[in-house]
């Protein structure tokens, strides 16, 4: 497909242009991957047909938050950067060792665990993140750990609770239907419009349980809303 040809070709011309940058300031690099997402983004609209509107930016409090996104498709990891403002990211390990990407996502500070570790891992993350808190800046998850197909049950790792516990900061639930046009694990592409949605935030103070009730309620309702509504903005329109 024109897209996927063009977005590896992108990201390599990209990657090999911007390098000198690993060698100056943080937010050089930030701004850097900023500019590769809107590409990216801008790429989809014009090739696909596939934008974007955002929602409920009002429910946000002032300050740093810890965001849990739904995660349905790739979009969301390509789109993050754009929605939010300098976060720094939970992920993989893994991802760090990928050239040039990878070397960009240590120099810009995302929070990258090695699951294999186990209990020190645990650490390493919450350490991590509390400092990036203190540097101002807004933690994102994606509880659930892998892309949910729309419609399916999704299973939410208690990880997003340490976080929540340890940092004491509020949790932004995001809802999205980003699967409806870029399915998981499949490579075609549909036109439409993307609608992501900042929940209103989960104060700090909730135990376990009803926390992980709250955020997965929250999160899989809003959802379901926003499919829903999609789909019936698709449907035929009688003569």
């Amino acid at each position: 497909m024109a897209f996927q040809a063009l977005l590896y070709v992108w990201t390599g011309v990209y990657g090999v242009m911007i390098l000198p940058l690993l060698a100056g300031p943080r937010l050089w690099n930030v701004a850097a991957g900023q500019l590769w997402s809107s590409v990216v983004l801008s790429m989809l609209a014009r090739i696909i047909g596939v934008d974007h509107q955002v929602r409920g930016r009002e429910n946000l409090p002032e300050g740093p938050v810890l965001y849990a996104f739904k995660h349905q498709s790739a979009w969301e990891t390509l789109a993050v950067n754009n929605l939010v403002f300098d976060p720094a990211i939970v992920l993989k390990w893994e991802l760090s060792f990928i050239p040039f990407f990878g070397w960009f996502l240590l120099k810009t500070g995302m929070i990258a665990i090695d699951r294999s570790r186990g209990g020190s891992a645990l650490r390493h993350m919450l350490d991590t993140a509390r400092r990036r808190l203190s540097e101002g800046r807004s933690i994102v998850t994606f509880p659930e750990g892998t892309r949910t197909a729309v419609g399916a049950k999704a299973h939410y790792h208690s990880g997003i609770y340490a976080l929540y516990a340890a940092l004491e900061a509020p949790v932004a639930p995001v809802a999205l239907n980003s699967g409806l046009y870029w399915r998981r694990r499949e490579s075609v592409i549909l036109p439409g419009r993307i609608t992501v949605e900042f929940l209103p935030p989960i104060p700090p103070g909730l135990q376990r349980k009803e926390f992980m009730v709250v955020l997965e309620e929250r999160i899989e309702t809003a959802t379901a809303r926003l499919v829903s509504e999609a789909e019936q903005e698709n449907l035929p329109r009688p003569d």
